[in-house]
């Protein structure tokens, strides 16, 4: 077993580590998401929490970790008057992200079936992570048939299979910890509003912490157990922090005032779902346990509220998961200030002392900075396409791609073999004599979306402004439903000298916001090198789904990779991308007169259909891209 590395060894990650702290203290919060770029200690924090969490009381070789004389309707194991009280660790399952339903969910059990003849539950994962953690790496990249599976766990806290003859529920309360790096891609907001709390991690800035870093896994690397043994210490102090807050929480108390003033935030701030609420008030709570305190503080609700609410702000996929802390700050300060005695009928109310005075003046706050310039009001972006027509190839019955379930099929293309033996012998009673009647096709779900790239002349010529921010437009408004559509995009501007990569292929709304702010344009034309440049991203795209080139220029090529003569260098590059088999589109950006026609020519020597930019909108262009992706 590959050993885990202390989670008190983490260097830094502050709110990385009191986020994880709550939810091992309260699973009631509602685990978390955790995102950051790669390699910043997102993977190895959660599956260190494992090892902070008290062990639960389960019957020994329970399958759904039973809590002993509370067996769940469906496990005859804890039912039985000889099952055996153990304690066991906290479970902690991890979800592949290829996982199928079956494995999740939970199905027939086929050995049994075999030997007794009799339909039994086999459980799957969530029977596994009951009253523990179940944890999904890179969860924005899970398959829509399991994020469907999972907002009805985390709803219910139950999960229900109806299947092969089969009809029942077990109980599945567990923690869900997800990360993610955005530029993979956002998470449906479903699933994003079922996660309590989130943390945005980065790497560290200072040198010196960063060396911390490298030093200490360096040293866990070369000898794990001795590395592991120097950190146990701090180990006992963050369980020993965990059980005592445990213990505590029940009777932490939260004023009225304070609850109040936690719904008085959230309408502030726009949050519509009243999980928000919930996972506030929870989380306050919490961090007061876990600070030894039995009452609830201003503090408490201001730290909850920065880790529940950046991820439920989001109005659309361009808005970047965060809060407006000065904001915040000036809500708490104003709660803050005592409220002046009433004066009687017909009195004055008394003057304020100097002492007042300055204190007003001083913004009246004892907690928090009340001197730092007011941000300005957030406004939500509204730029959302709604050009957006559903998936753009089906994430069942995809010819490639992993299993999701099995179906009843005479004349199945792809066989499910577990599937049509389990129906043989549950039909049978035991027996296996398979008949066309038992046979199941697999449904498998294939990776949707395209990969786009848009190919763009952002050379000195009149159109150019106006090619730039018909793509910018095209760009955000594929990936603004990229969570339904799963459309990747990468951008090739070309101007001056040579081309560039502006947008390296991306699912992220935000990333590409970025890239796209400022637009680069002027110089002159050099399509060969672009063109050449798109064959070698081209041909980095490993993905199974067959590419989508969009050229936006007028054709007129000045500059030349070598000696020779630029257009003739565009029409080869041009057919040798056709040789490659890789579809394509031409967007004409010619205007005046003479017109030379280069853009048609470019479009045939491509094997592309041809359009003008004359009244081509973004809705036309994504219209477009469409029919030529399919």
């Amino acid at each position: 077993m590959t050993p885990i590395y202390p989670f008190s060894a983490i260097v830094g990650q502050d709110a990385l580590k009191t986020a994880l702290l709550l939810c091992a203290i309260n699973p009631g919060i509602g685990g978390v998401l955790i995102r950051g770029d790669k390699g910043v200690a997102k993977s190895t924090a959660a599956r260190g929490l494992v090892e902070l969490l008290p062990a639960i009381a389960t019957v020994q070789g329970c399958r759904f970790n039973c809590p002993p004389g509370a067996a769940a309707a469906v496990c005859d194991h804890c039912r039985d008057l000889k099952a055996v009280p153990i304690s066991k660790p906290v479970p902690f399952v991890e979800l592949p992200l290829g996982a199928t339903e079956d494995r999740v969910l939970g199905s027939l059990d086929f050995e049994r079936a075999l030997k007794e003849g009799r339909r039994a539950f086999q459980p799957g994962l969530l029977a596994s992570a009951h009253r523990g953690v179940l944890y999904i790496d890179e969860v924005n990249l899970l398959g829509d048939h399991l994020v469907d599976v999972l907002l009805d766990v985390a709803a219910m806290g139950v999960n229900t299979v109806q299947r092969e003859g089969l009809a029942i529920s077990h109980p599945a309360r567990l923690t869900l910890i997800g990360t993610m790096n955005p530029e993979e891609g956002e998470l449906r907001p479903q699933l994003l509003d079922r996660f309590g709390l989130m943390v945005d991690v980065t790497a560290p800035k200072e040198a010196a912490v960063r060396a911390e870093v490298v030093r200490r896994r360096i040293a866990f690397e070369s000898d794990a157990a001795l590395f592991r043994s120097s950190w146990q210490a701090a180990q006992d102090v963050f369980q020993q922090r965990v059980v005592a807050a445990q213990q505590r929480l029940p009777e932490v108390s939260l004023s009225d005032e304070l609850l109040e003033l936690i719904s008085a935030i959230c309408c502030e701030f726009e949050v519509a779902s009243l999980r928000a609420d919930l996972v506030i008030h929870r989380t306050a709570r919490t961090l007061a346990a876990l600070e030894g305190r039995g009452e609830t503080t201003l503090a408490d609700v201001k730290q909850a509220a920065q880790l529940a609410l950046p991820h439920r702000r989001r109005r659309t996929p361009f808005d970047e998961p965060s809060l407006d802390t000065q904001r915040l700050d000036n809500m708490l300060d104003e709660r803050q200030q005592p409220a002046p005695p009433e004066a009687s009928p017909g009195e004055a109310p008394p003057p304020a002392t100097a002492d007042e005075e300055t204190d007003s003046d001083a913004g009246g706050s004892q907690v928090f900075d009340g001197n730092a310039q007011a941000a300005p009001s957030l406004r939500l972006s509204q730029r959302l396409s709604q050009a957006t027509d559903g998936r753009r190839s089906l994430a069942a019955y995809a010819p490639r791609g992993g299993q999701v379930r099995s179906v009843p099929n005479e004349n199945p293309g792809r066989l499910a073999l577990d599937a049509t033996l389990r129906h043989s012998v549950t039909r049978t009673g035991g027996r296996l004599d398979v008949t066309r009647a038992d046979l199941h096709e697999k449904v498998t779900s294939g990776k949707t979306g395209a990969f786009i790239l848009f190919v763009v002349d952002a050379s000195g010529s009149v159109a150019a402004r106006r090619r730039m921010e018909l793509v910018k437009g095209a760009v955000l408004a594929l990936l603004g439903d990229a969570y339904v559509q799963r459309d990747t995009v990468g951008v090739i501007a070309f101007r001056g000298a040579l081309a560039e990569q502006l947008l390296a292929p991306t699912r992220s709304v935000e990333q590409a916001e970025r890239c796209l702010r400022e637009l680069p344009c002027g110089g002159r034309t050099p399509l060969p090198h672009a063109l050449a440049l798109a064959e070698r991203v081209l041909a980095q795209n490993r993905d199974e789904r067959a590419p989508l080139l969009v050229v936006l220029s007028d054709g007129r090529a000045n500059v030349a990779m070598g000696a020779g003569d630029a257009w003739e260098e565009s029409l080869m590059a041009a057919k040798k991308l056709a040789q490659r088999g890789v579809t394509a589109l031409v967007i004409d950006s010619e205007t005046g007169v003479p017109r030379l026609g280069r853009a048609r020519l470019l479009a045939e020597a491509l094997g592309a259909p041809w359009l003008g930019l004359d009244g081509l909108s973004t809705q036309s262009l994504l219209l477009a891209i469409r029919n030529a992706g399919k």
